[in-house]
């Protein structure tokens, strides 16, 4: 339940067009909604500006489909992490109305124009890292930001992070996603001044260990400026972007 159902809600109550115990019985269901297996939070959205994320992977497709048909009755613009493709194309047979990223593996229900404001750049080590990257950038343009995307970049190759440092320095904040030993994340942090989010991805030889020598060196980075989300987590560092975003953008309208 976002502002826009609630203002609606009260309209139609001061117009007449609903009445008082109607509007009683679907405030009731504000908080969260009981589906049994699955427990809604439609107050999320007034509290943080965001709907409820469904993290779709360990769940049924029945499960799936019902949470969104539930929460479509008050929200648009749904994410559904982790869906793989064959569970998609299932569930797409149930609810038409959806968009599938396929890279980074999430579904957008019932989607609605947004306008994508401030810049957020996600800077990619590896074309191995383009999934995770995807996720970041997938989930960031769903809550309305502008995304730049510069991908293929990592240390091996510095030239071709350094053609790119104009595009990173005009970022209000920068996601860093990078496996093997997760290097690119200090560097891009010493080159500009705004917050670096890196990302570790579970991409590299066997002494990356699934990621986490990328995510030691993240954490034990030099470079001050430099926060650090779990492996694999592009959704996380994404949504953590979007806030970073929108903080800037208020600063700099006031």
């Amino acid at each position: 339940m976002d502002l826009k159902y609630l203002r609606d809600l009260l309209e139609q109550v001061q117009n007449k067009g609903m009445n008082l115990e109607t509007a009683l019985e679907r405030l009731k269901k504000l908080p969260y909604e009981d589906l049994s297996f699955a427990k809604i939070d439609n107050h999320r959205s007034l509290r943080t500006g965001v709907p409820e994320v469904i993290y779709c992977k360990g769940k049924t497709n029945e499960q799936i489909v019902a949470i969104v048909r539930k929460m479509s009755e008050t929200h648009s613009n749904i994410m559904g992490t982790r869906i793989d493709p064959e569970v998609f194309e299932s569930i797409q047979k149930k609810i038409k109305n959806c968009n599938y990223f396929s890279d980074a593996r999430i579904a957008v229900f019932y989607p609605e124009p947004v306008e994508h404001q401030g810049k957020i750049a996600v800077v990619c080590a590896g074309t191995s890292d383009i999934p995770v990257a995807e996720e970041a950038c997938i989930t960031a343009e769903t809550l309305g930001n502008k995304v730049s995307r510069i991908y293929d970049v990592g240390v091996s190759g510095i030239h071709r992070l350094l053609d790119s440092c104009d595009d990173i320095y005009t970022a209000n904040v920068a996601v860093v996603v990078a496996g093997m030993e997760g290097a690119l994340a200090s560097v891009v942090g010493g080159l500009v001044s705004c917050p670096v989010i890196g990302v570790p991805t579970s991409i590299g030889y066997g002494a990356s260990f699934n990621g986490v020598s990328a995510l030691l060196s993240m954490l034990n980075s030099c470079a001050s400026g430099v926060s650090v989300v779990n492996i694999d987590n592009g959704f996380g560092a994404g949504y953590q972007a979007s806030l970073i975003n929108k903080l800037a953008i208020g600063s700099q309208t006031n």
